[in-house]
């Protein structure tokens, strides 16, 4: 493991060498859900296509959720590093180790009684109820593995390294990969299967992760001490972490409801929103490397005192950002259809309409890309300032106010396309970024009269 101290130099050439890796380890992580979905897509029809969309679908609320708890790490670390308190540095990794821990077991206990109530809530087309109900089971009991390769990455990017996650993730996905075309393509497991590749790939990054740790652990410097829970460094975790998490939660809401909607207009719309889905959350791979990196460089930078390299890396990330969404959003106006060809057998009638809707949502949504980016660059810079409750208010505002109230407007006033429903998942994007350029603007001018 390596610590990197991101307070110094180009601060562009830190915003590229941190966020590529991570980057790379998001496009991996991301790799996982899609090769579930083309490789079940390729030995199963479309109910367990729909089975395996819906119930990667949870499992990304759920992932985004200990993601975003587990930012509260980042940043209290990132800080700690920013001030050279090595103590802070070690009480903070094995509190973060001991809480989360602790979150996984419950969570997990809890969502395996409630699993068939979650597939009911999901509105699951009857067809594909089982396979759902059997990925989600698999899934559920791998949450510890899940919350423990995301706790250790974490640390890892705190502590201002973000290559060994991608490390990691890379042999994860690699072994994903292989299991799915083993479990659903050799033995005819279908969603099940699914589920049992994406779990163990899970398991084998966080063995692999450990055997890493153990071998550097003098780098480290943890006693035995620092595992006892305190509640002042929990405390500061959870204050960052928890707004958060109920923001990625409650965007996975929305997009729950989203998908609940598409499910009531019948199979192929409800297909053709979890492939969108999927093809997005590779999209989103720059924007939400963004997030991380701001929220890291923030973090070490607003540590040392130097909250002026925090705000140009946040302007880089919202160029970058901006730059890339502009970009895709043009290439999907004319390709967003054969993208989505790939993930279904389009030969037969009903996979042919999977793809015409499926190119309709996309070219809609497709603009979520660069508003995302913008208020997820704002989102990691006040999480590195302490002010993740701005982050938390922002995308409620936006979910009440647009993305829900108009993906049912639209659903129901043109139900023969799902363009429509695209465009009002992006409007909801577009007034987060809106509130987040006002709240940076107001938070800039407090702490220059604090100067004054």
């Amino acid at each position: 493991m390596m610590e990197r101290n991101l307070t110094t130099g180009s601060v562009f050439k830190n915003v590229i060498i941190f966020s590529l890796p991570y980057l790379l380890s998001y496009f991996l992580q991301t790799l996982y859900g899609m090769a579930d979905l083309f490789i079940i897509g390729q030995f199963e029809g479309v109910a367990s296509t729909t089975a395996v969309s819906i119930g990667s679908q949870v499992m990304h609320m759920i992932t985004v959720m200990l993601v975003g708890l587990a930012m509260g790490t980042t940043v209290s670390i990132g800080q700690a590093i920013g001030s050279k308190d090595k103590k802070r540095v070690a009480e903070g990794i094995g509190n973060t180790v001991i809480l989360f821990m602790g979150v996984a077991l419950v969570l997990m206990t809890v969502l395996l009684l409630l699993t068939k109530l979650i597939v009911t809530v999901m509105s699951t087309p009857q067809e594909a109820v089982m396979g759902t109900i059997s990925y989600l089971t698999i899934c559920f009991i791998g949450i510890p593995f899940i919350t423990a390769y995301n706790i250790i990455s974490a640390i890892f990017r705190g502590m201002g390294d973000s290559k060994s996650p991608m490390y990691f993730i890379a042999i994860a996905c690699a072994a994903n990969i292989v299991l799915d075309y083993v479990f659903i393509g050799g033995l005819h497991l279908g969603p099940a299967g699914a589920a049992l590749g994406t779990t163990c790939a899970q398991v084998i990054s966080v063995m692999i992760s450990l055997v890493m740790i153990i071998r550097q652990r003098e780098k480290f410097s943890l006693s035995r001490k620092d595992f006892r829970p305190n509640r002042n460094v929990m405390g500061q975790i959870l204050k960052i972490g928890i707004p958060i998490a109920l923001q990625d939660g409650f965007i996975q809401v929305a997009f729950m409801i989203i998908t609940i909607i598409a499910n009531q207009r019948g199979l192929n719309d409800a297909a053709a929103v979890g492939i969108v889905e999927k093809i997005i959350s590779f999209l989103f791979l720059i924007p939400s490397s963004m997030l991380s990196t701001v929220s890291a460089l923030g973090a070490q930078n607003i540590g040392a005192g130097k909250r002026q390299r925090a705000n140009e890396t946040l302007r880089y990330a919202v160029m970058i950002t901006v730059g890339f969404g502009i970009i895709v959003g043009i290439f999907m106006q004319f390709f967003a259809s054969p993208v989505v060809a790939l993930f279904t057998d389009a030969s037969d009638a009903s996979g042919a309409e999977v793809v015409r809707l499926g190119g309709q949502y996309l070219r809609g949504y497709v603009w979520d890309c660069m508003f995302a980016g913008i208020h997820f660059s704002f989102s990691g810079y006040f999480c590195a300032c302490g002010k993740s409750g701005i982050s938390f208010l922002h995308n409620i505002i936006a979910i009440t106010l647009v993305r829900i109230p108009g993906v049912y407007l639209t659903s129901t006033l043109f139900p023969d396309t799902l363009f429509p429903m695209g465009l009002a998942t992006a409007a909801g994007s577009l007034l987060s970024a809106i509130i987040c350029v006002v709240a940076f603007t107001i938070l800039n001018r407090k702490e220059k009269m604090k100067k004054d």
